[in-house]
C-alpha cells in the first residue's frame, strides 16, 4: 500500500460512524475550515524560523485538511481525493503552457498577466459570469494579504501610484486624518475607518517595495517577544517583573536589547 493510499484509508476510518472517532465523525467542512487556515499559518510560521523539521510536521497537518475535507465530499457523493489531485495537475498544465507546451514568455510580468487570463477563461468555461477587475479575492484571506490583492488587481487596469514616494505620501496624508479624528473626539466607528485607509495605505507600499506585510509584520511580532522577553529576564536577576519596574527602566532594557542584537555595546544608562 502506497502512503497515499494508508493516509486516505486512516482518514476514512476515522470518519466511519461506527468504528471512527466521534469527533472526526461529527465534523464539517465549516467547522474543518478554522483549522484549514490555522494549518497554513503554521506553515508559515515553521518557514518564518525556518524550522525545516517542524516543517515536516505542518506540512503533514495541511495534507490532513486537504484529505478531512475530500473524504466528506466523497462520503456526499461530491469528489474524491483523486478526483483533487486530478483537477490540480491539470491545471498545473493548463497554466503553464511555457513549460507543458510551445508558449514563450519575454518576462514574469507577460507570464502573470497569462496566467490571469487563463483564470478568466478558466471561469468563462465553467459559465461564470465575467467578473470585475477585483473579483476573485477571497474574503478570508488576512487583511493585508486582501489590500494587496486588491490592489494588485486595480494596478494591472491603471489604477495605481507611479512609485513608492507617492504611496508615502498618501501615508502621510491618512495619518493627518487620523490625527484630526483623534484630537475632535471622533467615535470609535470614525478612528476605526481612518485607521484601516493607513493600514490600506502601508499595504500598498508593501506591494511598491515587493514584500508581503504580513511576512513583514510577523518579523517585527517576533522582534517584539525577543525584546520584551529580554526585559523579564533582566528584571528577574532582582527578582522583579515588568509590574514592579518603571517605564524608563523597561525602555532602557528594551534598548539594551536592541544594542545586543546589533553586536554592539549597550549604553552604560541601558543596564542601570
Amino acid at each position: 500500500m502506497s502512503d497515499v493510499a494508508r493516509l486516505l484509508q486512516i482518514m476514512s476510518l476515522l470518519r466511519d460512524p461506527e468504528r471512527g472517532c466521534p469527533w472526526d465523525v461529527a465534523q464539517t467542512f465549516a467547522s474543518i475550515a478554522p483549522y484549514t487556515l490555522e494549518e497554513a499559518y503554521e506553515v508559515a510560521d515553521a518557514i518564518e524560523r525556518e524550522d525545516f523539521a517542524g516543517l515536516k510536521s505542518e506540512l503533514g497537518d495541511l495534507l490532513l485538511q486537504v484529505v478531512f475535507h475530500a473524504q466528506m465530499a466523497s462520503e456526499q457523493g461530491r469528489f474524491g481525493f483523486a478526483e483533487v489531485v486530478a483537477t490540480l495537475s491539470d491545471k498545473l498544465v493548463r497554466r503553464h503552457p511555457h513549460v507543458f507546451g510551445d508558449t514563450t514568455y519575454a518576462s514574469l510580468e507577460e507570464q502573470g498577466e497569462a496566467w490571469e487570463r487563463i483564470k478568466r477563461e478558466e471561469r468563462a468555461a465553467d459559465g461564470e459570469i465575467p467578473a470585475g477587475a477585483l473579483d476573485g479575492v477571497p474574503l478570508a484571506l488576512p487583511g493585508l494579504t486582501r489590500a494587496v490583492k486588491l490592489t494588485k488587481k486595480a494596478a494591472r487596469v491603471g489604477f495605481d501610484w507611479d512609485e513608492p514616494g507617492a504611496v508615502l505620501d498618501k501615508i502621510e496624508e491618512e495619518i493627518r486624518e487620523l490625527r484630526a479624528e483623534i484630537h475632535t473626539g471622533a467615535p470609535l466607528a470614525r478612528l476605526r475607518d481612518e485607521l484601516g485607509d493607513v493600514l490600506f495605505a502601508l499595504a500598498n507600499l508593501a506591494r511598491h517595495l515587493d514584500l508581503d506585510p504580513e511576512a513583514a509584520l510577523r518579523g517585527t511580532n517576533a522582534k517584539f517577544e525577543r525584546r520584551f522577553r529580554h526585559i523579564e529576564t533582566r528584571l528577574a536577576e532582582t527578582a522583579r517583573t515588568p509590574a514592579d519596574a518603571t517605564l524608563a527602566e523597561m525602555d532602557g532594557y528594551w534598548n539594551e536589547a536592541k544594542a545586543l542584537e546589533r553586536g554592539e555595546a549597550p549604553e552604560p544608562s541601558a543596564t542601570r
